[in-house]
């Protein structure tokens, strides 16, 4: 009978894919091809979930389930999470050679990476919310920066062994900008190196990529020179220029160079209590446009970006302790972007002139985890805590202000708590494993600026999730949420000059009547989780999700540009007079706005082969204008198939990512036509012998030099790029 459920179910897997390939036409999603795995341990102790240096790159056979630890703040499986969380890892971090952010999420589903081929312009969107509408936390600290025309966060992959990605909303648990969904990422430690015996160690690696002509080298020392004591720096040198698009042109003034650093120690005592510090900067000594997002053109200036997050944790975890599994960490993080601009050009400012914004965010997170048996049948897990975190923005433009970079200042305080109850039978007579996760979250914040007036706000986010296991390969799920998102500075208390055209000016025009964005989401899905399906040892995973969102007062902008008077148009504006003919940019509430899409994940794995498919669409339309959302994405698809040669110590992939067409717009000069990007890589690392501690990692990049865009972004991406890397580790 077993047997029969198992390839009834294969069957409705099989329809599964054919329903989710026919729903292009309606909905939107992407793909996360190589998942890492990690075991329960490991993702509670953030050691890294991908083959240490010196292991072989094929390593165990053994797959194991990925978990999760942002999606609910324990260890959960991805898969029995009652909603769409991915995981990558080290391990697949490295076969990218990724060298931004968006190397490394560009496959995950629902995530999309708009803003441009420019890695200082690059912003996330998740199930179309991008900006403050998704929170952004590195090892646990707030990145808050935000500019109209620079990327949200400043992090080099080289530093990174693992990131997660919850889709939908999380306000129940990170309070505001959980509308569009969470991105965690999690820096290395010294674990993630050393085996056991093993004390102190260090790797050198060098890389280079041939679209933007990239040179990296980076080199890491890592000790665990006593008992409980983890130390681990690391420095990474990264320079590029012109990137080479896919029709053969170039987009210029693309000048980066970068130092990133790592420094970090923790320390474990009295056997279950653990101190942690850690510093980490970003430095970007770029030459660029000054809309790091746009084609470019004669506003050429000096772009100095750095981003330091210096933070502090204490843990608290006993096995035998059933009241504390505490957590604290506290944390400042310093946003710098400095622009001296090279050229004069008058519309925009005179040569030499330096443009300043400073983001400083200063947090306090505590939570704590108390777990109870209520019955032999029923296991509670009780997670409560708060959360303080301080904004400050300043501005300046040749030693005054400056326009659309307000001075201002916002706190926000929030308390949350959340329920994981399991229920093995449910109810004595219902087969399988029922989970239920209610959560309820209370913020209040208050901004200032001397702009105008001050707001104050309070917001409760609820949220309730149900996953459901009838048996162990078998998930269905449906979860209910409520989101905000408060409005930032910028979009409170911008004043100044937006741009000119000849002797015409365009004014930012405040709005501190402005009301958080609200959402409300309802989710359902199912998924399957099979082993030894073709031999012994393999899995077969397919997660899929249904979404429908329905937002109140989303924050939108409008750029007003007066016609001038005609004998067709007579009241309009005289352009003889000063100012008559000026316009506003300004900020407003929508009030009722529509998204909804599907996502599909699978994935095949066995000692010799790795097959994942992905699939993602998405759709959204303002309801009081009738007309599309500004923030939407083509459908996608995503394949990745890998060979194992465990004999070679090898690894050979091949990468597939499809768009449909893009109409889902209310302007044509928004449409974009559909693409096939193909990658290729290989990656050799030695497990034995004189070699061993060796890495060697080829691919390369739009094999086929595609030319492409990517929506609501001006520039085309890059197009082929042979990439290279190598690394050797030393350890004793």
């Amino acid at each position: 009978m077993a047997g029969y459920d198992r390839r009834l179910c294969l069957a409705i897997l099989a329809m599964t894919f054919g329903w989710a390939l026919d729903a292009g036409a309606q909905n939107s999603e992407t793909v996360a091809p190589v998942v890492e795995s990690t075991t329960a341990e490991e993702a509670t102790t953030t050691s890294g979930n991908g083959p240490q240096d010196g292991d072989s790159l094929i390593g165990d056979s053994l797959i194991l389930d990925p978990i999760s630890v942002t999606a609910t703040r324990n260890p959960i499986k991805a898969f029995e999470y009652p909603g769409m969380v991915s995981v990558v890892g080290r391990e697949e971090i490295q076969l990218r050679q990724a060298s931004t952010p968006d190397d490394v999420l560009q496959f995950v589903p629902n995530v999309e990476f708009v803003g441009g081929p420019r890695r200082t312009g690059e912003v996330p969107s998740i199930r179309g919310f991008d900006g403050p509408d998704v929170v952004i936390l590195l090892d646990g600290a707030r990145q808050n920066f935000g500019s109209g025309h620079d990327g949200r966060f400043f992090v080099d992959p080289s530093l990174l062994k693992r990131v997660e990605v919850l889709r939908g909303p999380a306000s129940a648990l990170y309070g505001s900008g959980g509308t569009g969904g969470v991105i965690e990422f999690r820096t290395i430690d010294a674990r993630d190196f050393l085996q056991q015996g093993e004390t102190f160690g260090a790797t050198v690696s060098g890389g280079y990529q041939s679209a933007n002509d990239e040179r990296v080298g980076t080199l890491s020392a890592f000790a665990a020179p006593l008992d409980g004591l983890d130390v681990v720096a690391s420095v990474t040198k990264r320079d590029s220029g012109t990137i080479d698009l896919g029709d053969g042109n170039e987009l210029s003034n693309t000048d980066d160079d970068i130092i990133a650093g790592l420094g970090k120690v923790s320390l474990t005592f009295a056997e279950h209590h653990r101190l942690e510090g850690s510093f980490l900067r970003f430095d970007n000594d770029a030459e660029e446009a000054n809309n790091a997002q746009g084609l470019g053109g004669d506003d050429i200036v000096d772009k100095e970006i750095s981003n330091n997050t210096a933070r502090a944790a204490y843990s608290y975890q006993n096995p035998d302790d059933d009241l504390f599994d505490l957590d604290l960490v506290a944390y400042y993080t310093n946003f710098k972007a400095d622009e001296q601009r090279l050229d004069d050009n008058s519309t925009a400012g005179p040569e030499g002139e330096l443009l300043k914004r400073d983001v400083d965010t200063l947090g306090l997170r505590l939570d704590n985890r108390s777990r109870l048996q209520i019955s032999q049948d029923i296991m509670m897990t009780f997670t409560y805590g708060g959360e303080f975190y301080r904004d400050e923005q300043q501005g300046e433009a040749g030693g005054d202000e400056r326009a659309g970079v307000p001075d201002a200042d916002a706190d926000f305080f929030g308390i949350f708590g959340q329920v994981e109850l399991t229920f093995s039978e449910p109810f004595g007579v219902i087969p399988g494993e029922l989970l239920v996760i209610p959560g309820l979250r209370y913020d209040y914040y208050d901004a200032d600026s001397a702009v105008d007036d001050a707001i104050e706000e309070d917001k409760l986010s609820p949220r309730i999730g149900i996953s459901y296991l009838p048996v162990d390969w078998f998930l269905l799920f449906a979860n209910y949420a409520q989101a905000f998102r408060a409005p930032t500075f910028d979009e409170l208390y911008q004043t100044g000059v937006h741009f000119s055209f000849g002797p015409f000016n365009n004014f930012f025009i405040p709005n501190p009547d402005l009301k958080p964005q609200e959402t409300e989401t309802v989710e359902f899905g199912g998924g399957f989780d099979f082993d030894n399906v073709v031999q012994g040892g393999d899995r077969l995973r397919i997660k899929a999700s249904h979404f429908r969102i329905w937002g109140e007062d989303f924050i939108d902008s409008d750029v007003i540009l007066p016609e001038p008077a005609t004998p067709a148009n007579p009241d309009g504006c005289n352009p003889g007079i000063p100012g008559d003919c000026d316009g506003i940019t300004t900020t407003f509430n929508v009030r009722d706005a529509r998204l909804w899409g599907t996502e599909v994940e699978a994935s095949y794995e066995s000692d010799r082969a790795l097959l994942t498919f992905g699939y993602s669409t998405i759709d959204g339309r303002n309801d009081d204008a009738r007309t599309k959302l500004g923030s939407l994405a083509p459908d996608q698809f995503a394949i990745n198939a890998a060979a194992k040669l465990p004999e070679a110590d090898a690894i050979l992939g091949w990468r597939t990512l499809v768009a449909r067409d893009f109409t889902k717009t209310d302007s044509p000069q928004d449409e974009r036509d559909g693409y096939v990007v193909n990658d290729v890589y290989f990656a050799w690392q030695p497990g034995e012998g004189v070699l061993r501690g060796l890495r060697l990692d080829l691919g390369i990049d739009n094999v086929f030099d595609e030319t492409y865009a990517r929506t609501f972004t001006d520039s085309k991406e890059a197009g082929r790029s042979f990439k290279a890397a190598v690394s050797y580790s030393l350890k004793w």
